[in-house]
């Protein structure tokens, strides 16, 4: 190789604009481009360089337009100042790390295009989506929903500048343009929000398939946030994992202060850090292009050395840039608290001096048409190299083929009781060994084999480094443990390219609401836009749950995951009480053959009575309700119960009524997001009919419903049954508990059947006298004996 600098190397040299090229980034860029070409990788020195020198125009021009969508309502591709009424009355945009992701963002596209292979990309910051969408609308690599909108040209990035923050809405009162303040489904690639900051970081090692290759854009204060993080190196196998590069934008600073990093000592500290955790960081210029085109290939080159030995050990040596730069590196205010949103000091549109500052700023940033014109057609190589645009990367077009759905083995209805959580163990395994091509993940904090899902941890282990003798553990097991639940549910929810399950104490599935609400939220949106999600949906299954887990304190006694769940779109956050084995199997089974769901699955683990047999377990499960006991048109009361215990109690209340001559149907209802008042056409199609809400709950039948939730919200959410407060109750969680059986948790939250029967005398305008004797109505008044309430099993 010719070692004299080449006028195209040259050229890159002297940088552009705000970019420059340190020294040490000059000499890493001069040892890859030795490196590639003596593996025959890469011919042409000189196309090397001119991908480089284009990155630094296009890094440039992206930099410029992101300034102009905070500030301005147009864009002016002669460079010409902006005058007042140019600017925006009411500024907005996170302005500082958008900057800050543009030399990121680009510098991946060249480590792609001097490569010839598109990787895939997430940004854990999703409110830097100004770069994202910057760079797409300049190199025409847009949305469908963005194309003929956005483009380089003065109309289309105009409309770029007009539309973020225009907070435009339409009729159906959906957001009116394919662009927000954070990434999204109309964000070509955009494969997460990003919104709830750490939850990219315990995932991103779980997501590429062998052969793929991921960058993972992170950023410094998320790193205060999710610290399982720290434990990627813990995960990731050469045998079942593709090729990851975290990166992470080390500007130092959040909103109102220095980041955590910065005020510990910075770059050296973390580095130091990283290293303790098992990774292998390096530090680079987070303001050069170049400098993460390196360090993408660098850390992948690193990584792949270390797969390549036949004696590797775990844990990997993950490679892990670490980008140091300044908070709006590139405009006024950098470096300052300023900068993440309004760096200006002022408003352009009334203030001289602020106008003054963003024109100045922006004519150092500023590339003339045709010079960006030439460097776009120098890094548009995909038709070339006959690769993917960097929007069609693997991770944002999942869709593994639909799963072989072993039939369960059913049990008749009537057998003696058995442990639903078993059932369910048994034919997951059945489900893994049916479909071998599937990487299998399951996310669990703990106590996979106190949660009777013994089979699956025996048949896929925890991963760890190094295993216990005669413990389940193994090097490429597949169950991702750890006491970290956000981390754990990472680890499936990242595994889209595969077949995942999360299995949780039900108070503790609290955790991970924030990454199971983001993935709901954007599925949901890509629905809304028509992009059906492709990924095979993901079961939560919760259990040890609020009325079994009566022995421990009331921090085990909590059902708000379901209740949070249900107050998102039912189509895309389903919710389910199964109420034995069979209906277990079938709920699950259900899940599994639905796409870009969560699933979550309130399921008990000790012994319950088989209720239903299979036709009717999979009815219950399709229709989301079904009776258990008595005839729709004869009953003088109805009773629904949501729950398995709920259920158990509901027939041992029809039992003394029926003793008392009352006839009474008993509903169980498996998904009650099936039957709410649907919020928009798409729960519309989820929801059932009137006429089928009609066939399960008569009208005008006194009802008393009983819930394994809190009443209320349950309540609420069925409304279409809801004859008012004189015809219908409703019994549940009442937030009491402790170290307590399960008769007296359901005894202190008011829902033995006693209680029920007590409920519904007065709807239906019977005497409590006539029904309950003076013990036990003692003991629901709370003078008597909670014991007097026992009865034999119904």
């Amino acid at each position: 190789m010719n070692h004299d600098p080449s006028p195209e190397s040259q050229r890159w040299d002297k940088g552009y604009g705000v970019i420059e090229h340190s020294s040490e980034t000059r000499e890493r860029v001069r040892a890859l481009a030795a490196r590639l070409i003596a593996a025959r990788r890469m011919t042409d020195e000189d196309a090397y360089y001119r991908l480089l020198a284009a990155a630094d125009r296009l890094a440039s021009a992206a930099m410029w337009a992101v300034v102009h969508m905070t500030y301005a309502r147009r864009m002016d591709p002669s460079g010409a100042p902006l005058p007042p009424e140019a600017f925006k009355a009411a500024p907005e945009g996170h302005t500082g790390g958008s900057l800050n992701m543009v030399p990121a963002f680009v510098g991946y596209l060249v480590a792609n295009a001097i490569t010839a292979t598109t990787r895939s990309w997430l940004m854990g910051q999703g409110h830097c989506v100004a770069a994202i969408e910057a760079i797409n609308a300049l190199t025409g690599d847009v949305s469908a929903a963005q194309k003929g909108r956005y483009d380089r040209s003065e109309a289309g990035l105009s409309r770029l500048a007009a539309d973020f923050y225009s907070y435009a809405i339409d009729a159906s009162g959906r957001a009116a343009v394919p662009l927000g303040s954070h990434a999204g489904p109309n964000t070509a690639g955009a494969i997460s929000e990003g919104g709830y900051l750490g939850f990219a970081e315990v995932q991103y090692v779980h997501m590429p398939l062998p052969g793929e290759r991921l960058v993972a854009f992170l950023s410094d204060g998320a790193f205060e946030e999710q610290r399982g993080s720290d434990w990627t190196p813990r995960w990731w196998r050469a045998e079942d994992s593709g090729i990851v590069v975290p990166v992470m934008i080390l500007n130092g600073r959040r909103i109102e202060e220095r980041a955590q990093i910065a005020q510990q000592g910075g770059s050296d500290w973390l580095a130091s850090h990283l290293r303790h955790n098992g990774f292998d960081p390096f530090t680079i210029d987070g303001r050069d292009p170049a400098a993460f085109a390196w360090a993408i290939l660098t850390a992948e080159e690193r990584l792949e050395r270390f797969a390549a030995r036949p004696d590797r050990r775990y844990p990997a040596p993950i490679p892990y840039v670490i980008a140091e730069t300044v908070k709006g590196f590139g405009f006024p205010g950098a470096g300052t608290n300023a900068a993440h949103n309004l760096p200006l000091a002022g408003n352009p549109s009334r203030d001289e001096s602020a106008r003054q500052g963003f024109n100045d700023a922006a004519r150092s940033l500023f590339v003339p048409s045709g010079e960006l014109d030439r460097a776009i057609a120098t890094l548009a190589l995909h038709a070339q190299q006959n690769r993917p645009l960097e929007s069609r990367h693997p991770l944002a077009l999942r869709h593994p083929p639909s799963l072989r759905l072993p039939e369960p083995d059913w049990t008749r209805a009537g057998s003696p009781p058995d442990c639903a959580m078993h059932a369910l163990d048994r034919w997951f395994v059945r489900l893994v060994d049916t479909n071998p091509e599937l990487r299998p993940r399951v996310g669990n904090p703990d106590e996979l084999r106190s949660n009777h899902m013994g089979a699956t941890l025996d048949r896929l282990r925890h991963r760890v480094n190094v295993s216990e003798p005669g413990i389940s553990e193994a090097v490429d097991g597949a169950v991702i443990t750890a006491l970290n639940e956000e981390a754990v549910a990472g680890a499936a929810l990242a595994n889209k390219g595969g077949l995942n399950l999360i299995v949780s104490y039900e108070a503790f599935a609290m955790k991970m609401l924030g990454g199971l609400r983001q993935e709901v939220v954007f599925s949901r949106r890509q629905r809304e836009i028509g992009r059906q999600p492709g990924w095979i949906s993901i079961p939560l299954v919760v259990t040890s749950h609020t009325w079994e887990n009566s022995k421990n304190e009331q921090s085990h006694q909590d059902p708000t995951i379901g209740e949070a769940l249900l107050g998102e779109m039912s189509d895309t956050a389903r919710v389910l009480f199964p109420v034995d084995a069979n209906t277990a199997m079938a709920a699950l089974r259900s899940v599994y053959d639905g796409r870009g769901q969560v699933g979550c699955l309130i399921v008990s683990k000790r012994d319950m009575p088989h209720r239903l047999d299979a036709e009717a377990a999979v009815r219950f499960v399709e229709a989301g309700a079904a009776h258990f006991e008595g005839e729709p048109g004869a009953a003088e009361l109805q009773i629904v119960a949501i729950g398995a215990y709920q259920l158990e109690e509901a027939l041992k209340a029809a039992d003394r009524l029926k003793q008392n001559g009352r006839r009474v149907l008993v509903t169980g209802i498996c998904e009650p997001g099936r039957l709410r008042q649907p919020r928009d056409p798409i729960e519309a199609a989820f929801t059932v009919t009137d006429d089928a809400v009609a066939a399960l709950f008569p009208p005008g039948l006194p009802r008393v419903i009983v819930t394994h939730t809190r009443p209320e919200p349950m309540l609420g959410l069925l409304r279409r049954l809801d004859d008012g407060p004189q015809r219908t109750a409703a019994r549940g969680y009442i937030s009491r508990g402790g170290t307590l059986d399960v008769p007296g948790m359901l005894f202190a939250n008011r829902c033995s059947w006693a209680h029920l029967v007590d409920t519904a005398a007065p709807l239906a305008g019977w005497s409590r006298k006539d029904l309950l004797t003076p013990a036990e109505r003692d003991a629901i008044d709370g003078r008597g004996d909670a014991t007097d309430l026992l009865l034999p099993t119904t």
